[in-house]
């Protein structure tokens, strides 16, 4: 049996002081997922170019998709480039949407900084008890802990739900006080995926609740909120994914403008995969319709890299407010 690797060995550090200067400072700390290399590669990139700190998130199919023996040495690599390019930002590596202690527990062991239990599908006695396990464990090793409170609809990768439900206001404090996680995840009309919301011709995408968070916020003052499922699905991507033989329709997302609310609130996490996923998916699609004989991943995968360097900036500046507070 392989020792436990510490996280602060691979040059990471947890949650806890990102998100108490984030809701300080009125920002979201960013936490981007990824699957390969191109995608490390460019978080981390746009994030030191940006000065932005940042959480890398990793599901649990896509730590077995990056190979889990592979994936601490994978995010050493991606710090130390970092630090090559003179850059000091914090980069703290998190499970998403864990479902199990076992997985959990593992993750610590393997080298992550900050894991998620997610007990949302089970009743809110069941949630609370698997969170203080996975509190418990992770504490003991200085990892920090998110809990989850309310479903959001939309399909990602093993996150699947046909309808949200709500985080109810007056479970929160409960919940925070018996399992002693250090944020929590809330759902408040955001959703996983590329097509969010089911929209007529000409229907505006419905706003968030601000209003759940407010009572949220008062119930718990000074506590760390997350938001899933907050990709606005850029049109210009997907409309080049369309326009080079793509089929996205009614793909919708977040407004770009209620996210920038939701980060000057107590939302000091907040969770993009779609948009990351469309990015390179766009550009790779313009290349093989533009060049058909190219076949070298270089010439495919540099460029949609370099389009999620793009992106992650633009995000941090304009989105999250994330630049320059790293």
């Amino acid at each position: 049996m392989t020792s436990p690797t510490r996280y602060e060995d691979l040059g990471l550090v947890n949650t806890k002081e990102m998100f108490a200067k984030a809701m300080a400072g009125g920002y979201a700390i960013p936490a981007y997922n990824f699957n390969n290399m191109e995608q490390l590669q460019a978080i981390v990139i746009g994030c030191a170019q940006s000065s932005s700190p940042v959480i890398l998130q990793v599901s649990g199919s896509a730590r077995k998709y990056a190979e889990a023996k592979m994936l601490p040495y994978m995010v050493k690599g991606a710090v130390e480039l970092v630090r090559s390019m003179g850059s000091s930002i914090p980069i703290a590596l998190h499970l998403d949407h864990g479902d199990s202690f076992e997985l959990a527990k593992d993750c610590i062991d393997s080298g992550f900084s900050s894991v998620m239990i997610d007990g949302s599908h089970l009743s809110f006695k069941e949630n609370m008890r698997l969170t203080a396990e996975v509190v418990q464990y992770a504490h003991s090793k200085n990892v920090t802990v998110e809990g989850e409170l309310g479903v959001l609809a939309g399909v990602e990768d093993e996150v699947s739900s046909e309808k949200s439900h709500y985080t109810r206001p007056e479970e929160v404090e409960e919940f925070v006080k018996k399992t002693s996680a250090d944020s929590l995840a809330i759902s408040i009309g955001t959703s996983h995926g590329a097509h969010k919301f089911k929209l007529q011709p000409g229907e505006a995408v419905p706003p968030l609740r601000f209003d759940i968070l407010e009572t949220i916020e008062q119930k718990l003052p000074g506590y760390p909120i997350v938001l899933h499922g907050a990709s606005s699905v850029t049109p210009e991507h997907v409309d080049m994914i369309n326009r080079y033989g793509g089929k996205l329709e009614s793909a919708v997302g977040i407004p770009a403008e209620q996210l920038r609310r939701a980060a000057k609130s107590a939302v000091c996490k907040i969770n993009i995969d779609s948009d990351g996923r469309l990015a390179m998916t766009a550009v790779i699609r313009k290349i093989f319709a533009e060049k058909p004989s190219e076949f070298d991943p270089r010439k495919y995968l540099g460029p949609a890299r370099d389009e999620l360097i793009r992106l992650i900036k633009e995000k941090n500046t304009n989105v999250l407010g994330s630049a320059g507070k790293g």
